[in-house]
């Protein structure tokens, strides 16, 4: 029986009647990509939808391991341990039919490289990218970089003459508000090209039959149409119903109930990713506290205070219904430089977090704006919720702020919040990752999403160092001793490491990417 006819005879019986056929997959999750230009914003469902339309040079596979991409091999070169030789690709095109070649690879880079980038912390060990040949270039480094490979799975590449005749040369300034056609449009050398997109609405992709790929991955499905639906009772309905066939961040309270529904399955695992809380410690006086002159979270026993006072079992327990495992660093266990004894979760203690408040002097405690997302993690406005209760226990009056990450994300970019969840990533699977953007001084090159003003000229030396340091084991001593300040600091209050759960038809077969990053030309469906 083909497949068409399986689903046919699967929509009178199983499916519901309206279903689209298999070649088809409605896609929906709580929110949309913030932009199509490549390089504008490094943030999860952004980088999920433009997986599916662009390609980087090295990419990780539905199990997260890396494989090629548009470079077939890599390596360091044999004349300068600060060269990877990169081969790519030959015989691609892009969706308008243009050829693939150096050059585009060059101009990607570059612009990946300029300051309203979201990636230049990836390349900020990069000296400079030369083409060596129409199929092979060279990333020189600033010392020999053992994990440059790694800092590419996400770094797209786009057409240099599309980019030029678009004017879309320029990486969006998406903090600054700006919108340019590259913000709407793409032309990547992906397995899907874009037919239309409405931002927040929805976006249509369909197969691009000339894809050098075809052949190597299943390609079944052969149309995309992707819905952000931020109402979590709004999106279980629609995959209950049929309206949609697959969604990314299964609601915890309601996993049971499509669990258990027919024709639907839930697969779960960890994500490679940990949620929570910065604070602006480096501001002499706080734009939105009840203390005049003064900074309150400048005080680490103020900051040690907070982080003892949040309930991390009571969160998974009750906001997170067990899907959720707690944690004492902001590293998820996948990456190169966790271990047990940083992720040791902190003792729940109000009396003593009061303790260092009385200490500190805020007896009577004092009040922040709490600023969060409510379409970005999972149950992400419940646990500010429940972090704002938690708080309170100790004199902390915390005044929710939640709003799309669209609004969001600016706040931490352009240092316009004191207090805010976060929750991140490291597609790298390694902590320098962690420290370019969210330990290192914000500046050009490094820091983007360091939202808590911290400064230290010396860890951000041995930082850097980290790029050009060969010797692993001293490398990882230095990752090691990295950790130590930063939990020493208590620059970040970790919550806890988020685990995914897929809400599918069950007769997908695919399973659950580590990084939550779904790539299509991957997903096959059951044939009888």
């Amino acid at each position: 029986m083909t497949l068409r006819h399986l689903l046919l005879a699967a929509s009178t019986v199983a499916l519901t009647a309206g279903a689209a056929s298999a070649e088809t997959l409605r896609w929906a999750r709580e929110g949309d990509a913030l932009t199509l230009d490549p390089h504008a914003q490094n943030e999860g469902p952004t980088i999920t939808v433009n997986h599916q339309i662009m390609e980087p040079l090295v990419i990780r596979d539905m199990e997260g391991t890396m494989v090629p991409a548009l470079a077939t091999d890599w390596a360091v070169s044999p004349d300068n341990p600060n060269v990877w030789v990169f081969n790519l690709r030959e015989g691609v095109t892009f969706h308008d039919g243009a050829a693939f070649d150096s050059e585009d690879v060059k101009f990607s880079l570059d612009r990946a490289m300029t300051d309203d980038s979201d990636y230049k912390e990836l390349l900020a060990s990069v000296k400079e990218v030369r083409a060596t040949g129409p199929y092979q270039i060279e990333i020189e480094t600033n010392g020999p970089n053992p994990i440059m490979p790694s800092n590419l799975t996400n770094m797209f590449i786009i057409d240099k003459d599309w980019a030029e005749a678009n004017n879309a040369v320029k990486v969006q300034d998406y903090e600054g508000g700006e919108d340019t056609f590259a913000a709407k449009n793409a032309n990547g050398t992906g397995p899907y090209r874009l037919i239309s997109r409405e931002p927040d609405v929805k976006t249509v992709l369909e197969l691009n039959e000339n894809y050098w790929g075809m052949g190597e991955f299943p390609m079944e499905v052969t149309r995309i149409e992707y819905t952000p639906i931020q109402n979590a009772a709004t999106r279980i309905a629609a995959l209950l119903s049929g309206e949609v066939d697959f969604i990314q961040n299964v609601p915890v309270q309601d996993i049971e109930r499509v669990a258990s529904a027919d024709n639907l399955t839930v697969r779960t695992a960890p994500e490679n990713r940990v949620i929570f809380f910065g604070m602006n410690m480096g501001d002499e006086d706080l734009a939105n506290d009840n203390v005049d002159g003064a900074n309150p979270l400048a005080d680490k026993r103020v900051r040690q205070a907070m982080k003892i006072a949040i309930n991390r079992d009571a969160i998974q327990q009750v906001v997170m219904r067990g899907q959720s495992e707690p944690a004492g660093v902001i590293m998820p266990p996948f990456v190169n430089g966790w271990t047990p004894e940083l992720d040791a979760v902190p003792e729940t203690d109000v009396d003593a977090a009061k303790a260092l408040m009385a200490e500190a002097g805020y007896t009577d405690g004092f009040s922040i704006q709490l600023d969060c997302p409510n379409d970005r993690y999972i149950n992400d406005e419940a646990i500010c919720q429940a972090a704002v209760g938690m708080l309170a226990q100790i004199g902390v009056t915390v005044n929710l702020d939640a709003k799309p990450k669209a609004q969001h994300f600016p706040l931490i970019n352009n240092l316009e919040t004191d207090f805010y969840m976060l929750g991140w990533g490291v597609p790298t699977f390694d902590s320098e990752y962690v420290f370019n953007f969210l330990v290192h001084t914000k500046g050009e090159k490094y820091g983007s999403w360091n939202g808590t003003r911290y400064s230290n000229p010396e860890l951000d030396q041995t930082i850097q160092a980290l790029a050009s340091e060969t010797d692993l084991d001293k490398r990882n001593g230095m990752i090691a001793d990295i950790w130590d300040t930063v939990q020493e600091e208590v620059l970040y209050l970790p919550v806890h490491h988020q685990v995914l759960n897929w809400g599918m038809r069950s007769d997908l077969n695919i399973d659950v990417q580590p990084e939550n990053t779904p790539k299509l030309k991957y997903f096959s469906f059951t044939r009888s």
